[in-house]
């Protein structure tokens, strides 16, 4: 069981990791993150396409890597 739940933990972080790497930059480097981050944050500009499904696939594999995470020590 706990070699299991190991192995989808691996392999969760990969995909996860995977997903972030895919994303688009919203803000052109340090500048950007100066001045405009807090615009973009709680902007009410909704991502569309391919940066949503990103977007949403990361909230849903970090949502299980912390499951599993939490599992892993609960099993051992």
């Amino acid at each position: 069981m706990a070699a299991t739940i190991n192995i989808l933990l691996v392999a969760d972080a990969i995909i996860m990791v995977i997903l972030i790497l895919l994303q688009s930059g919203k803000s052109a480097g340090l500048s950007g993150a100066i001045s405009g981050g807090a615009e973009q944050l709680f902007g009410k500009q909704k991502a569309r396409g391919i940066d949503y499904v990103l977007h949403r696939g990361t909230i849903v594999t970090g949502v299980i890597f912390f499951l599993l995470a939490f599992l892993s020590g609960y099993v051992i």
